[in-house]
């Protein structure tokens, strides 16, 4: 199997976002057939709801600087399927990528026959993640949480480590519909003898965590609150002083954008300490080089040109506020706003939040059979908004043609919601730009 076929093979499994199916056992399986990769190296996990992917992308960064091979697996991809196997900061090469989907086909095949389930997409990438992390003989893998915790194939790696950023409500249809329930599932990638680093939570999310580890035997580790703010960068980049139980951090100059990127880099700070004691060699420098080099495409992404333009995968309504707290301090020009987002997200609370910035307002659809039509997104604007300023794009070349004749001079393009839109706009102007 050469890389296109591995794609058109990954493609034919159906869109992942249509054929999620929560359990563990076709992991398992999978992964059993395959000589169990994951056993080769150490596993760190990470859920929640929202910082997820900063807080692997920081761990991954603070890693490589202190000279320890990784793989990080994260989902889901913005233009190609190999950013969701990286090795050793580079995405996955077209050729380990089609021998890792190879290997798990046949594994997946056989499993069809034998237990007459075939193992879905995710459970199939994530099965590939691992044969390619023992293909490339990494020291640690960083599986970031696709969906939930408790059955979310990534658990099946029995992560030696593992830490949940904050939790609020995302994806109620398959976790449940009160933030306790969410927690819940979260929650249980916590097992007994695991490092738990958790992040500050609400008071709900807390207490089940509290009861997860108290039923696991396991002591939680809390992400530090001493952090100071000593200077910001115009682009939203801060300069803080972190203190943990193990060490201290001074004038370090985040790399990744916003405020709430404090609590990531926290996160961040408190594994790496935890994988030291595991016997890792991270030095005090080499978290600091992560924190100030680590990169999170899609996130508060700030890419330079006639408009700038700022990409940023705010899909529910946590992200939203963040997306809304980094503008109203960091951006005073005028914001033309692209947006678009899957229909079973709280379209009305996230527009609540980012749409009152916006002096354009155009709501597209991405190309994802589980996106709003932008007359769904209509219903989502606040009614005080301006329909004079509100422009609706059937495409996302569409509202990417309408948002540069919109935008005033020295304004700024937000293209904001759905990963999957980011994705997209972004490939669009990487073209153009070629």
């Amino acid at each position: 199997m050469d890389f296109d076929a591995a794609i058109q093979y990954l493609h034919g499994l159906g869109h992942e976002t249509l054929t999620a199916k929560l359990g563990l056992a076709n992991t398992e399986r999978l992964l059993s057939a395959l000589g169990d990769p994951q056993d080769a190296f150490d596993r760190v996990q990470v859920a929640g709801t929202n910082g997820k992917g900063s807080t692997v992308a920081m761990l991954d960064a603070i890693c490589r600087a202190a000279g320890i091979s990784t793989g990080l697996y994260t989902s889901p991809h913005l233009i190609s399927f190999t950013e969701r196997i990286r090795i050793n900061g580079k995405d996955a090469s077209p050729e380990l990528f089609a021998r890792s989907v190879d290997a798990v086909r046949d594994a997946a095949l056989l499993q069809q026959r034998t237990h007459g389930a075939l193992p879905t997409f995710f459970e199939q990438m994530t099965a590939a993640a691992l044969f390619a992390f023992r293909f490339a003989h990494v020291q640690l893998g960083i599986l970031e949480t696709g969906l939930g915790g408790r059955l979310d194939s990534t658990t099946a790696a029995l992560a030696n480590t593992v830490a949940l950023t904050p939790i609020d409500l995302d994806h109620q249809e398959y976790l449940g519909s009160t933030l306790a329930g969410v927690a819940a599932e979260k929650a249980a990638i916590i097992r007994p003898g695991v490092t738990a680093i958790i992040a500050p939570q609400s008071p709900t999310a807390e207490e089940v965590i509290m009861a997860r580890c108290l039923e696991c035997g396991v002591v939680p580790r809390f992400a530090t609150g001493d952090v100071a703010v000593t200077g910001a960068c115009r682009d939203g980049r801060l300069r803080i002083n972190l203190t943990t139980a193990h060490g201290i951090y001074k004038g370090v100059c985040l790399s990744l954008r916003g405020r709430h990127q404090i609590i990531n880099a926290s996160v961040a700070v408190e594994l790496a300490e935890a994988l030291g004691e595991r016997g890792f060699s991270i030095s005090h420098a080499a978290i600091i080089e992560g924190l100030e080099t680590a990169t999170h495409d899609g996130r508060l992404d700030l890419r330079p040109g006639s408009p700038p333009v700022l990409f940023d995968g705010a899909h529910n309504a946590a992200g939203a506020r963040a997306l809304r707290a980094y503008l109203d301090e960091f951006i005073d020009a005028p914001v033309t706003l692209v947006f678009g987002a899957m229909r079973d997200k709280d379209l009305c609370e996230i527009g609540v939040s980012i749409f009152p910035v916006a002096r354009q307002l155009i709501l597209t659809r991405p190309d994802n059979p589980r996106a709003a039509t932008p007359e769904v997104l209509r219903q989502a604007v606040p009614p005080s908004f301006d329909s004079d300023r509100i422009a609706f794009a059937p495409t996302v070349a569409e509202a990417l043609t309408i948002a540069r004749r919109r935008t005033l001079p020295g304004g700024i393009i937000c293209v904001t919601g759905s990963l999957y839109l980011v994705g997209e706009a972004l490939e669009l102007i990487m073209r153009t730009e070629d």
